[in-house]
Formats: structure tokens, C-alpha cells, sequence
């Protein structure tokens, strides 16, 4: 009887083997940045148990949201994935993968979105465009398939999402975000009689922050993030007003959004980030290269300044110089919804690497 029952246990695992080949492996991820936090869980709030540098790779054990867990000096770790990527397998495994991806993808007709805000780009690149952001739910229909990349199309957007994206299962429990229990004060510069710069086209400056601080409040809000602002509409709010405001709210981070003017010199352009007390430069750096890499603008660098509405902050806080108003070609450009949605993509991305790193 008892030799009966061992046939039959190894012969069960055969047929769980051959009816599931592709999801029996243990997949590694390589860190992309270096001195990258690595927790005890899948949130900020979780202690630092070690760190790691670019290049070095970890067994993969599960993914959480915006996390991963993994074998980490014989125990259990947690990393955000801004910083990680798939490892490159060996040549022969790799051409293993791609007959199981051929196999696995060949029949798939529609995809859902597992996450809010995922991007859907130009072409099946990191690099490629963003052309628009994806929500939790929303359903595609898969019209090619590239490598590590499906081309998708519906009645609203078409382009390419990762399948990294779409093969993640959220965790029953609600995912973990590194913008969870962040408290983030926007503050969308100038308003009311305070009109601040005036473009070459007179577009006023005061406009086109709150155009800004209206699409960085909704993608941070759907982050999870407790976003307040400085002035929800074209009113008048003194400096002192709006800092003191970020003070007395146990601020994570104050984001002063701006743009810049120079008439006699109407072909400057570039993006700066400002920042004023030493600790808050990390916060302005992140900011400035995630802005730099999604708009392609001019690195105009990140920058002391000695601006009250930084000068007379407890919190983290940095000032923003978006683009000049008075560069015609860049004027017209800032009031398109593609721009700044590149815009705010900069600053959610260099805010997430700050909080996750912190």
C-alpha cells in the first residue's frame, strides 16, 4: 500500500510539473542604482536592513505592488522596483524564455491594467514616448506582440505597456506604495492679482502652475498620497501664507511650482529645480534628473536659492523653474496636455526614488 501511495505522490508532481512548465523558476532581479534600500517590508516604514549597489543581482520571491521581495543575506528583503530590473538570464535560458513567451502570449486577446497610472509609450522602450497613462481596470486589446512589450489599442489610447506590468498580481491586501501616508503640499506659484510671468504669447504664468499643480494633485492623489494646496483656484496668497501653511501640516515634501521669463532672451529654455537648506538637496536632485529624462528639456541643474518660500520651510522643500514662458516655441508647448503630463511624470518619478530612499 505504502509503495502504491509513493507512485502515486510522484506521479501527481509529474502532472503538476507538465501541466504548469512556466511557472516553476526562480526569476532574479538586478538593482539599478547603487546605495538602494533594502527593508525589512514592502514600505518606507519598514526598517533598513542593508543596501545594495547597481549590477548586483537577488532571487526574486514575490511581487507587492510597487515592491519586491527577496533573498537577501539569508533572509527575507524588500526593494522598491524603481530601482530593479529583470536579471538577464543565460543565453540558452533566455531562448528557453522566449519560446515560453511565444507560447504563453501567442493565444492572449485582451489585457487588463493591474495598476493605476501605468504608462503606455510610443514604442516598446523605457525610452519610447509616454502617450498616456493606463488606469486600474481599464481592458486593452492585444494587437502585437515585441519582445518585453505587448502593442495595445482601445477606444481612448494605443501604444505599448511592459509585460512585467501586466504579469503583476496585486496582493489581496492593498499594495504598498512609497507615496502611502505621504502628506505633500503643492503650491502652484503666484494667483489672483499676482500674475507672475507673462509669456511672449501673454500666456500668465499663474495659469499655467495651477494647470501643473491640478495634474500633479490627481496623479499623486491616485498614488495614495495626502495632497494639499496653497491655493485651489486664481487667488491672491501671500508667501509667508503659503509656507506657513506646509509647516503646520507635518509636511513629507513642499513642491513650489513655477516657470521662468526672460524677454530680452526669448531663446533660453531649460528646467531648474531650487532648493535652499543642504538636506533638502537629495529631494531637488531626484526631482531634477526624473524631470530632465521624461521631457528631454535643457538640464538647467539644481540650484541654492534663496527664496522665502524655501528659506522659512521646516519640511523638505524645493522651488521648480518648468520652462520659460518667454521662449515662443516653449510657451506653446507647456499648455499641451502631453507636456505636462511628461511634466508631472518627472516629479511624481523623483519623488518616489526620495521617499524610497529616505
Amino acid at each position: 500500500m505504502r509503495l502504491e501511495r509513493k507512485w502515486l505522490t510522484l506521479f501527481s508532481l509529474a502532472v503538476i510539473w507538465f501541466a504548469f512548465p512556466f511557472t516553476i523558476f526562480a526569476d532574479e532581479i538586478e538593482l539599478t542604482g547603487d546605495s538602494v534600500n533594502i527593508r525589512s517590508g514592502p514600505g518606507t516604514n519598514f526598517d533598513v536592513i542593508g543596501s545594495g549597489n547597481s549590477g548586483e543581482t537577488y532571487e526574486l520571491l514575490e511581487e507587492q505592488g510597487d515592491w519586491i521581495r527577496i533573498q537577501f543575506n539569508e533572509e527575507d528583503g524588500w526593494v522598491t522596483s524603481s530601482f530593479t530590473k529583470m536579471a538577464e538570464a543565460e543565453e540558452e535560458d533566455e531562448k528557453e524564455d522566449e519560446k515560453a513567451t511565444e507560447t504563453s502570449t501567442s493565444s492572449v486577446e485582451t489585457i487588463s491594467i493591474p495598476f493605476d497610472n501605468t504608462h503606455i509609450r510610443s514604442a516598446p522602450t523605457t525610452d519610447g514616448e509616454i502617450v498616456g497613462f493606463a488606469e486600474k481596470g481599464d481592458t486593452f486589446k492585444v494587437t502585437g506582440d515585441q519582445e518585453d512589450w505587448f502593442e495595445v489599442s482601445n477606444d481612448d489610447l494605443s501604444g505599448f505597456v511592459s509585460k512585467r506590468i501586466i504579469k503583476k498580481s496585486p496582493s489581496s491586501s492593498t499594495s504598498t506604495s512609497v507615496f502611502k501616508n505621504k502628506t505633500i503640499v503643492i503650491d502652484a506659484g503666484h494667483g489672483g492679482r499676482d500674475v507672475g510671468a507673462i509669456g511672449s504669447a501673454e500666456v500668465l504664468e499663474k495659469d499655467v502652475t495651477f494647470l501643473t499643480a491640478q495634474e500633479l494633485a490627481s496623479e499623486l492623489t491616485m498614488l495614495g498620497a495626502e495632497v494639499l494646496q496653497t491655493r485651489t483656484d486664481d487667488e491672491y496668497i501671500s508667501l509667508g501664507s503659503r509656507v506657513s501653511y506646509a509647516n503646520t501640516m507635518d509636511t513629507d515634501a513642499f513642491i513650489s511650482i513655477h516657470y521662468n521669463s526672460i524677454p530680452e532672451h526669448p531663446d533660453v529654455t531649460g528646467i531648474g529645480t531650487y532648493f535652499y537648506k543642504g538636506k533638502n538637496e537629495v529631494l531637488a536632485s531626484y526631482i531634477q534628473s526624473e524631470l530632465v529624462k521624461e521631457t528631454e528639456a535643457t538640464d538647467r541643474g539644481v540650484t541654492h536659492g534663496n527664496f522665502l518660500v524655501l528659506r522659512q520651510s521646516i519640511q523638505p522643500s524645493v522651488l521648480l523653474e518648468l520652462g520659460f514662458l518667454s521662449n515662443p516655441d516653449k510657451e506653446s508647448l507647456l499648455g499641451t496636455v502631453a507636456y505636462q503630463k511628461k511634466l508631472v511624470s518627472g516629479i511624481v518619478s523623483g519623488l518616489g526614488k526620495y521617499f524610497a530612499n529616505e
